[in-house]
């Protein structure tokens, strides 16, 4: 075991709100939806007509060639990789930027991986028989296809991981990336979620299930945590990707970074599939903050799962009002680019990172109403604010949660 400080050094995303960093954080701080409603002519007899996609198409960015052979889902990891891979400093592959290869690895996670890959296919299949499947289609389906391609493009050779847990995937990521720090297996590790399943049977799906909005009308205002009104998640997509490596890497590279990631945990509820139990999200939370040595007292900001559902946003709430005080400052980034299943934790993780960096958090669009039993500090507008310590919640359908610590570098 190493215990040396690990800290961010690179960024990069393509979200409904931009198709970088630089854009969707812009977009957070102004408080602007990403959801859209869905003119596609399959969603027309669906009772969910809504979602946010991503902003700008990752086909518009990397070569034609190259896209055809990827899933939607690794094409946006691949250009979210690119940008953090940048942002740190870095070009060409590990060995071309001066790294080790035998000691860079890479851990992204998805919740369901290249699904709009299978099912075309499937589409194909039947209509035109299995002469006419895609010889790719097995790399685009699988769901270790998005890390794999990022490990190709940057010659990453110290293991290429892929967290599968829900919605807690993106977040499960960067804790696993820390692990592999600490644990001295890599010196140098891209972490990360993407998710690219707006499809038909999947909004069909989510929406049986009753988990999703039915504001097909107000697409922009159906995201709306913590409000009395909300009624369900709204399904988006993207990537976010993070560089880590020890501070003393980083410093004789002469990068300042972004802030260090101070400890993290994981844990599990069995408990339900769907339905989340508030004591496996407080014992994350606690042992989070435990590991770092930091006192509950000096969290003053989380980046909240809370997801717009009204059975899973009041229980994360509570716990942080019991843990941390009433007072602590709580953001929920969904209400402006819904939920990306397994990216979400990766781009909430930057959003958390970039609270701690910039000293502001982000606001809560669409809380009109506050639930009556919200006792949390939640701005409607960007808040400026030291920001030493923050913490980033997720949390995933079978139970899983990921919380992690960000303090300032």
């Amino acid at each position: 075991m190493r215990n040396d400080p690990i800290v961010v050094t690179g960024l990069g995303a393509t979200t409904p709100l931009g198709g970088d960093v630089k854009s969707f954080w812009a977009g957070l701080l102004e408080g602007r939806s990403g959801v859209i409603a869905l003119e596609d002519e399959w969603a027309a007899e669906l009772s969910v007509r809504i979602a946010a996609r991503m902003a700008v198409d990752p086909t518009e960015i990397l070569s034609r060639v190259q896209a055809r052979r990827l899933d939607r889902s690794e094409q946006a990891a691949l250009v979210a990789a690119r940008e953090a891979w940048a942002d740190a400093g870095f070009s060409g592959k590990a060995g071309e930027a001066g790294l080790d290869p035998t000691r860079v690895a890479v851990v992204i996670g998805t919740g369901i991986g290249g699904v709009t890959s299978l099912l075309s296919q499937y589409d194909l299949l039947r209509e035109k028989g299995p002469g006419r499947v895609s010889p790719l289609l097995i790399p685009m389906n699988m769901p270790n296809g998005p890390a794999a391609y990022v490990g190709l493009e940057l010659g990453a050779q110290a293991g290429v991981h892929t967290t599968v847990s829900a919605c807690a995937s993106g977040s499960e990521a960067v804790a696993y990336g820390l692990d592999l720090l600490h644990l001295d297996r890599a010196d140098l590790v891209v972490v990360g979620g993407t998710e690219a399943c707006i499809h038909q049977l999947n909004v069909a799906g989510f929406a049986q299930m009753r988990a999703m909005s039915t504001r097909n009308d107000e697409p922009q205002k159906a995201s709306r945590p913590w409000d009395k009104g909300r009624d369900g998640f709204v399904l988006g997509e993207g990537a976010g990707v993070l560089v880590l490596e020890r501070a003393a890497d980083a410093a004789a590279r002469n990068r300042t970074p972004y802030a260090t990631v101070a400890g993290a945990a994981l844990t599990s509820d069995a408990y339900d599939i769907v339905q989340p139990d508030k004591s496996g999200q407080v014992r994350a939370l606690e042992l989070a903050v435990q590991r770092t040595g930091i006192s509950f007292d000096d969290v003053v900001h989380v980046n909240a799962h809370a997801t717009s559902t009204p059975v899973g946003d009041m229980g994360e709430a509570e716990a942080i009002a019991e843990l941390f005080g009433e007072d602590t400052v709580v953001t929920a980034t969904k209400s402006m680019t819904g939920h990306l299943l397994g990216a979400a934790g990766a781009i909430e993780s930057i959003a958390t990172v970039l609270s701690v960096h910039h000293g502001v958090v982000p606001p809560t669009i669409n809380l009109d109403d506050p639930d009556d039993a919200l006792r949390i500090d939640v701005p409607r507008e960007p808040r400026e604010m030291a920001v030493p310590v923050a913490i980033n919640d997720s949390f995933g359908f079978g139970g899983h949660n990921a919380s992690v610590v960000f303090t300032r570098a």
